[in-house]
């Protein structure tokens, strides 16, 4: 499986804004240089570090210096390795270079709920490596944005208020729909100008398409991974019928690859362009979802 010509002119110049490459907790399909190394030859213009365990801004910074031409992005997801839901991260996260900054993922309570009920087979690659640090004593509990009535804590409206006056991007994680809802219209109320939904089709996410409307209303984004469709976690339908019944401006495309069994990281755009142009999608449709909103949330505000 290859992408096509066509697939790779029009995601000339794109993001992706969600990549996971070693070096990492976790084995890796490709590593960092490598694949800016590949960025630059295929005509892409630049990548986004994600990883669930540390801060990736500074080492951004070093890959740009050695591969210059591509543009190299980090951030910071708030999960227990950096104290959760602490401003202090956030404010040094910023300082150091980062441009996104993740809600809790694989520490989120929603996700660990979730991932407590699958059988061992069917968990996420990094399951495995949350049993070891709760076997050794070093897991708090589950981090959750709301307390028993449903507020919003005030550590989260702290991570909000930094994440504003940096310019930064907000992304969710993988909280709850509820959570969700909750921290978008928050985010508004402190300032923060971009606001991305994390992979709004995921199974722990799973959120409706009138849910999906009204927070494109407010101004955020929703991030269409590659790997939940490609893999079979979500049928590809619903993913074309949700592009197609929310705001096409504010829709884009990331792949979220970097599994060894999965495919290169460099190809996972066009990959993704040829899958939408065979369900239909017209070119700048595509290029719209692929180049220009990836590149705003990229470089808008501080670049």
């Amino acid at each position: 499986m290859s992408p096509s010509p066509r697939a790779w002119a029009l995601v000339q110049g794109g993001y992706d804004l969600h990549v996971h490459v070693a070096p990492d907790l976790l084995p890796r399909k490709t590593d960092d240089l490598t694949l800016a190394r590949r960025f630059r030859e295929l005509g892409l213009k630049g990548f986004l570090l994600k990883s669930h365990f540390v801060p990736t801004g500074e080492r951004a910074a070093v890959v740009r210096q050695a591969v210059p031409g591509v543009e190299v992005l980090g951030g910071l997801v708030l999960n227990h390795a950096v104290g959760g839901l602490n401003p202090l991260a956030v404010e040094v996260a910023a300082r150091s270079g980062a441009r996104f900054i993740w809600l809790p993922t694989v520490d989120a309570a929603n996700e660990a709920k979730e991932v407590a009920g699958l059988p061992p087979g069917k968990r996420p690659q990094w399951a495995q490596l949350q049993t070891v640090f709760g076997e050794a004593g070093l897991l708090p509990p589950p981090v959750g944005l709301v307390d028993a009535s449903g507020k919003l804590l005030p550590k989260v409206r702290a991570v909000l208020q930094v994440v504003a006056r940096h310019g930064l991007v907000l992304a969710t994680g993988h909280l709850s729909r509820e959570e969700i809802l909750r921290v978008v219209e928050a985010a508004l109320e402190e300032g923060v100008r971009w606001v991305v939904v994390t992979h709004p089709d995921y199974p722990t996410q799973d959120l409706p398409l009138s849910d999906q409307r009204l927070l494109a209303d407010w101004g955020a984004y929703l991030e269409r991974c590659l790997v939940p469709f490609l893999t079979g976690k979500v049928p590809w339908e619903r993913l074309f019928q949700a592009l197609r019944e929310t705001p096409p401006e504010k829709n884009f495309l990331s792949t979220d690859l970097g599994q060894p069994l999965n495919p290169p990281v460099e190809e996972g755009l066009a990959l993704f362009a040829d899958r939408l142009l065979e369900a239909g999608f017209g070119e700048a449709e595509v290029r719209h979802w692929a180049v220009t909103v990836p590149a705003l949330l990229a470089e808008g505000g501080v670049r």
